[in-house]
């Protein structure tokens, strides 16, 4: 496999050990090809120079391509949060202008997270707008800690069946909340309840005509973000050029569009975005603010945000740099920008700030390869919010709910479980729990508990312990392989009782061949031994260590020195041995492991 990748990247390169292996030096060959049938040998300064016009002109398309999948998400993400959609679009220019600009990740887009919006809404509902900046703010410095700290690729190792359900415990209750906005209605609340209530709303929408029209320009939204990139050309024979940059057009733009036009009809009386002045909107935390901090139940909170931000933005770097051949992402540098913006946003009184999987998958589709294009689409942000305020205005609100739907549909990914519980079914129970925690409370208790549960799953299949029992003239025999843990402690006591209660006068309890024996067990199994001796047994312990086994023999209270083993084994010597081919059937579970590699053979 090794192999197989070194061939693949020497290829790639295309050349001797000079030929490169860096992003640009690529794309300078790749644009030096086309250069004017320019021949061998010919000097490569007006290449580069055209090449470097060909990919600052492809940034600049790129980064509007962002800029129009990011303008109805920052408005929706923060109508979703109940908070002012002024401080949407600030937040989304904060993560280009900012975030954009640090080198953390290349092609990475940071802004306002339709994942962070229920809890957004949930913070802004207890401690109120005000604390809402304090809160962000704090989580930025300490989301900048763990970065200098070095702490970036620490996310990386939580499990993949927790993220999972972490996205599906933020997607789903996010679809549900979103259906009362889509039809100019309120939400009830709290997720179960805003699902109890979807057969009200319903009987709602289909008694009022206004509702229903709002409701049907939100599942148009829908279905046309589920469809866009099927839909055929605009015109048949189009040119190729032009089929590109139609396919590239956001689906939540022709959305928006669509939907400012029926708003504009005689007779259509559906809600519109209020939009107000940007730099009014923004919201500097004061003292009273400050000492808040004081409450325990708002430390909690900074405490959720950095963690539930930063695992979304390290998750969705790793998912981004699968996307594209450029430059790796730095984990630390990025957990630092992301601090840097999340701080900045919050002493603008803004939303938090995370990586955003749509933009940045915009990004690298539109044909990105720099750091330009994630930078420059949070100047057109705040150029169209303060030269076209007015346009915002006409955009119906059941639109900006369809396109969050959408959102967290994707979100939620429904085919994602049976396909995990086709490949592990612990790692399903892992991930539904996650899930299901997380609706019926909130999101930090859903990924605590759903992290507590990965952890244990991992212990329970790494204590895989096999332990055999035989009887064999006056001995009781126990064997134990495996990793001996104080999950298999009730397993470990009964065997040893079980030699106990034998009645034979020697026990032998060989520990050889256990690979972890924890102090639990190891207590257990030396209380055992020191009982037994107390009560007259010959009891011989073989414990497990790096060199030879210990062995100690005891038949009675006073033990009495044994003889010297002999130099080589007698006649009725038990021996264990590994098998190390391989198994049949490909992939075995441990335990089924240790019972076909330890078994007994008898000397001859």
């Amino acid at each position: 496999m090794s192999g197989a990748h070194a061939r693949g990247r020497t290829r790639g390169k295309g050349g001797g050990p000079k030929a490169g292996g860096t992003g640009p030096a690529k794309t300078a060959n790749a644009s030096a090809a086309p250069a004017a049938g320019a021949a061998p040998g010919t000097g490569a300064g007006p290449a580069k120079a055209g090449g470097a016009r060909l990919d600052l002109a492809n940034e600049i398309t790129a980064s509007l391509v962002v800029f129009l999948v990011a303008l109805p998400l920052c408005i929706g993400v923060a109508v979703a949060s109940g908070v002012p959609a002024e401080l949407g679009i600030i937040s989304g220019v904060i993560g280009g202008l900012v975030v954009g600009a640090v080198r953390g990740s290349t092609l990475q887009v940071s802004g306002p997270a339709a994942g962070l919006a229920a809890l957004v809404a949930e913070t802004v509902l207890e401690h109120g707008l005000a604390m809402l900046g304090v809160i962000v703010l704090f989580s930025g410095i300490l989301q900048i800690v763990l970065g200098v700290v070095r702490l970036g690729r620490m996310f990386q190792a939580i499990s993949l069946a927790v993220v999972q359900g972490m996205l599906a415990g933020i997607g789903l209750p996010l679809m549900f909340s979103q259906a009362y906005p889509m039809s100019d209605a309120k939400a009830p609340g709290t997720p179960i309840e805003n699902m109890a209530g979807i057969p009200g709303l319903f009987a709602g929408i289909l008694t009022d005509p206004q509702a229903m029209i709002a409701t049907l320009l939100g599942v148009a939204t829908i279905v046309l973000s589920f469809l866009w990139k099927k839909a055929p050309g605009p015109a048949m024979g189009a040119p190729p050029t032009l089929l590109k940059q139609w396919g590239r057009i956001p689906a939540a733009l022709v959305a928006v569009g669509i939907g400012i036009a029926v708003a504009a009809l005689p007779g259509v009386d559906v809600k519109t975005l209020q939009v107000g002045n940007l730099l009014a909107s923004v919201r500097v935390p004061g003292a009273g603010e400050f000492a808040g901090l004081a409450d325990a139940a708002v430390i909690t909170s900074v405490l959720t945000f950095t963690v539930i931000a930063s695992a979304e933005s390290l998750f969705t770097a790793a998912a981004v740099d699968r996307m594209h051949s450029g430059p790796r992402t730095r984990y630390n540098t990025e957990l630092i920008a992301q601090g840097a913006g999340n701080t900045i946003a919050g002493i603008l009184g803004a939303l938090p700030i995370t990586a955003v999987v749509a933009r940045s998958s915009a990004n690298v589709q539109a044909g990105a390869k720099t750091r330009i294009s994630r930078t420059l689409h949070g100047l057109w942000l705040l150029a169209f919010a303060l030269l076209l305020p007015q346009v915002l205005a006409l955009i119906p609100i059941s639109v900006l709910a369809g396109v969050l739907v959408h959102s967290g549909w994707k979100l939620f990914a429904p085919e994602e479980f049976p396909k995990m519980w086709r490949q592990d079914r612990g790692e399903f129970v892992v991930m539904t729990t996650t899930t299901l925690v997380i609706v019926a409370t909130a999101l930090l208790e859903g990924v605590l508990i759903g992290l507590a549960a990965g952890i244990v799953l991992a212990a329970l299949r790494m204590s895989q312990t096999v332990i055999r029992q035989h009887v064999e003239e006056d001995t009781a025999k126990v064997v134990m392989a495996g990793n001996a843990t104080f999950l298999r402690l009730p397993q470990v006591i009964e065997a040893l009782e079980s030699a106990a209660a034998s009645g034979r006068p020697r026990i032998r309890l060989d520990l050889t061949g256990v690979t972890h024996l924890d102090h639990a067990c190891r207590s257990q199994v030396e209380e055992f031994t020191a009982q037994q001796r107390g009560l007259g047994l010959r009891v011989e312990l073989l414990m497990p260590g790096p060199a030879k086994a210990e062995a100690s023999v005891s038949t009675g209270p006073a033990p009495q020195p044994e003889p010297a083993p002999a130099a080589a084994p007698g006649p009725d010597a038990e021996w264990f041995y590994l098998d190390a081919g391989p198994l049949p059937g490909g992939h075995m579970d441990p335990a089924d492991i240790y019972a076909e590699s330890y078994r007994p053979v008898t000397s001859r």
